[in-house]
């Protein structure tokens, strides 16, 4: 008899995301009696994703088995795939801290969730618990690959590789897939036409080639009739998901870097010190970048989500779509042995060989029955890498915070940050640091609470 597999969902309260993971892995044959063990701290939210993911597998009519846990390890027991989606410290208080208390400085976000001190800061709150993982897994579960969907996605996937090395872990995002999509939708080609290939860190991967494939099985370069459109005036579209951010930042990068921004532009916007400056309203409106983007989508979200919780309830079936994430595509490869490519980010390891080999890549991997395999990329365009590195410091220092429990590289890592350093001096940094340390309290591991940082003496 062939064996099912188990797959744990840490974090299953969130339920929508969970029911598009879930969603996805029970259509494919070889996953459809898996045994999914659901976890999360809070029980209603619990009992939601339960009762949508029950009437999920009888919808499709498949045998998978549904199980409930508010304790981890418990959860993780003999799994084969644990998916991760979780955000500690949530909307509140956590995300509101990041984006009002910079705001007493002068300084705007869009997102804050990946760089910047909102990412720092989301980081250190989130990274201990993902240790937590790692560790009941090497007890419970140490053959089992860790699909981890949190953000700061580069930061965590550092982190994990530094601290725990065996633990077979990729970090896993839409941007790159759901990029080339929205990139068809301008050029009027169908998705399904289009090679590309991308390289980079998490949400500032770029397309290294975007082609389409033609009648004669040759391939045209699609960069030119990019940067022709925006120079018409013919792209970027009007967006068909989020009319509050049209973006032109990334197009704005492609004319000046010759290559495409793999994540949107709401993000690309606050990751570099280009488009959002205190006193510069100008810069805001020729490129359309929402502030405060990411507080406007959670309660959006959480609204939406009441009125499909209703929908769930009521519902005897619920309709069930692909969506374009990679965790059942990665997980039947590694069951099946059915070979798949996507895009992961992973330790570096020489991938790309002109950032550090310690560094969170983004990178095409090949996936099989042997598990996930990056591929080499090589070097990337001088001045792609030099952006990138901007990045990369901030990732670094925050990384060595945890990894080292020094409090002063928190400090160090702000500096660093391109944003931040482009809005404040040195010591409205510090003084920032501080007020964010002290705003999130007990959410931050136990050697950076306010009472046991250090501060260097002005």
């Amino acid at each position: 008899m062939t064996r099912n597999p188990k797959i744990a969902f840490i974090g299953a309260g969130s339920t929508v995301f969970m029911k598009n993971i879930i969603g996805d892995t029970l259509q494919r044959p070889a996953l459809a009696g898996a045994t999914v063990a659901l976890m999360d701290i809070d029980q209603g939210r619990l009992a939601e994703s339960e009762l949508v993911a029950k009437k999920l597998a009888r919808s499709l009519g498949v045998p998978a088995t549904i199980e409930t846990y508010t304790d981890q390890r418990r959860a993780l027991e003999k799994a084969d795939f644990v998916v991760v989606a979780f955000q500690i410290g949530g909307y509140e208080p956590a995300t509101v801290i990041d984006f009002e208390v910079p705001k007493r400085f002068g300084l705007r976000h869009t997102i804050a969730d990946t760089l910047g001190v909102g990412g720092i800061m989301r980081g250190l709150r989130t990274v201990p618990h993902l240790w937590k993982i790692c560790e009941d897994m090497l007890e419970v579960c140490p053959a089992a690959i860790l699909l981890q969907y949190v953000n700061p996605m580069a930061i965590n996937t550092w982190a994990i590789a530094e601290k725990y090395p065996a633990i077979k872990q990729v970090g896993l995002c839409h941007s790159v897939q759901g990029t080339a999509e929205e990139l068809a939708r301008d050029l009027d080609i169908p998705v399904g036409e289009i090679r590309y290939r991308a390289a980079g860190i998490n949400h500032m991967a770029f397309y290294l080639n975007f082609e389409h494939r033609q009648p004669d099985g040759s391939f045209r370069d699609l960069y030119p009739a990019l940067r022709r459109g925006y120079l018409e005036g013919r792209f970027p579209k009007p967006s068909s998901w989020n009319p509050r951010c049209p973006n032109k930042v990334r197009y704005e990068t492609l004319m000046r870097l010759g290559y495409f921004v793999t994540e949107s532009s709401e993000h690309f916007a606050e990751y570099t010190p280009y488009f959002i400056k205190d006193g510069r309203d100008d810069l805001i409106e020729k490129y359309g970048i929402p502030l405060d983007e990411y507080p406007k989508r959670c309660i959006e979200q959480v609204e939406r989500w009441h009125a499909q919780a209703e929908d769930y309830r009521k519902a005897e079936t619920i309709t069930v779509q692909q969506s374009r994430e990679y965790a059942s595509s990665i997980m039947n490869s590694v069951w099946t042995g059915e070979p798949s490519v996507i895009y992961g980010n992973v330790r570096n390891n020489g991938c790309i060989t002109s950032l550090p080999a310690n560094c969170a890549a983004e990178v095409p991997c090949l996936v099989d029955d042997n598990g996930i395999q990056p591929t080499f990329v090589g070097e990337l365009p001088p001045q792609l890498t030099a952006l990138i590195r901007t990045n990369i410091n901030v990732q670094e220092l925050t990384v060595a915070a945890l990894m080292t429990e020094n409090p002063e590289h928190v400090y160090h890592a702000a500096m660093m940050d391109p944003h931040t350093a482009a809005e404040l001096d040195l010591e409205q940094i510090w003084d920032l640091t501080d007020q964010l340390i002290a705003a999130h309290g007990d959410w931050l591991p136990e050697w950076l609470r306010p009472s046991g940082k250090i501060r260097a003496a002005s």
